[in-house]
């Protein structure tokens, strides 16, 4: 059970117990060959731009590839801020805590890039302009944007229905996006020039047991992401929805439940890094959650709560 209030810093939670026990006794094999077939091509990101940001012809050099990572201070951001530090990149990495994104700035000391800490809180939408104003005042202008902060609490209608819960997750993993794309969509705009990445998760696909608030947030962000690629596609700005499955964090050590899968955060940020390389609009993982949960998100209703059910 996950304490409410804590931030899980979007660690791509999958949500509690019973999907995962659900996962571990549908055949892998099987679940592969019934999602390529009810789901054709569902599985891959669709190329935007067969450049890469890393390359000449969008202009992108060692000195001017900037970039912002909400949720910056642990997990998967801060896997994925050392990383782009080790490619040469100037990273703002954002967070409530200020220790820990001193910290992530100490660990960058040796690579070629810098790690500039900027303590901020995504629910505060002028503070959040502010934080964008000033990285391009003092790295230049952004380009790359990671919105990876989150909370996840566990959360059971049965026991307790608290609509608090709700404003939370919806306050921090929604409006939080919408208030970094807010903050650094003026300048990509105007430059024609940038990539967004949202961080959702596998447990957006469909409702998950014990994850209402999560689950429901994280959906509502790959729907954004869907709808927003369209009008980003015009300002020639790319769009990428990542969709982890578990991913090993000190928050998440706190489950009472087998994580099937479970990945560590460095090997999340590789696979992250790998697929902002490739311009895909989605990145999800691992794959076989990815696969497994796509393939009850073409099941009818019936069947698929039968098969949650049967899992409890």
């Amino acid at each position: 059970m996950t304490p409410k209030g804590r931030s899980s810093h979007s660690y791509g939670s999958l949500g509690p117990g019973p999907a995962a026990v659900c996962f571990r006794r549908l055949g892998q094999r099987a679940t592969r060959t019934l999602v390529i077939r009810l789901c054709p091509g569902g599985s891959t990101g669709i190329r935007y731009n067969p450049s890469t940001i890393f390359d000449s012809g969008t202009g992108m050099t060692i000195s001017n590839r900037i970039a912002w990572i909400t949720g910056g201070g642990t997990g998967i951001g801060r896997a994925l801020a050392l990383r782009l530090a080790r490619e040469g990149w100037q990273v703002a990495v954002s967070g409530r805590r200020p220790e820990t994104l001193d910290e992530v700035r100490v660990d960058a000391r040796e690579l070629a890039g810098n790690i500039l800490p900027l303590p901020v809180d995504v629910t505060d939408r002028a503070a959040m302009s502010a934080a964008a104003a000033r990285i391009e005042e003092e790295l230049g202008p952004l380009h790359l944007v990671v919105l990876n902060a989150g909370i996840f609490e566990a959360f059971r209608a049965d026991k307790d229905f608290d609509a608090s819960a709700f404003e939370r997750h919806f306050a921090v993993n929604c409006m939080g996006v919408i208030n970094g794309i807010n903050a650094a969509l003026p300048g990509l705009k105007a430059r024609r020039s940038g990539h967004f990445v949202i961080v959702a998760s596998v447990s957006g696909y469909r409702g998950l047991p014990l994850a209402a608030p999560y689950s429901s947030s994280k959906a509502a962000l790959i729907n954004l992401a869907e709808s927003l690629k369209f009008h980003f596609d015009r300002m020639n700005i790319i769009t990428t929805v990542v969709n982890p499955g578990f991913v090993d964090t000190p928050l998440v050590s706190q489950n009472r439940f087998t994580m099937p899968f479970i990945i560590d955060a460095t090997e999340a940020a590789d696979r992250i890094y790998r697929g902002i390389e490739r311009q895909v609009f989605e990145i999800a993982f691992p794959r076989r959650v990815e696969l497994l949960l796509k393939l009850m998100r073409c099941l009818p209703y019936r069947l698929y709560f039968w098969l949650m059910k049967k899992s409890r």
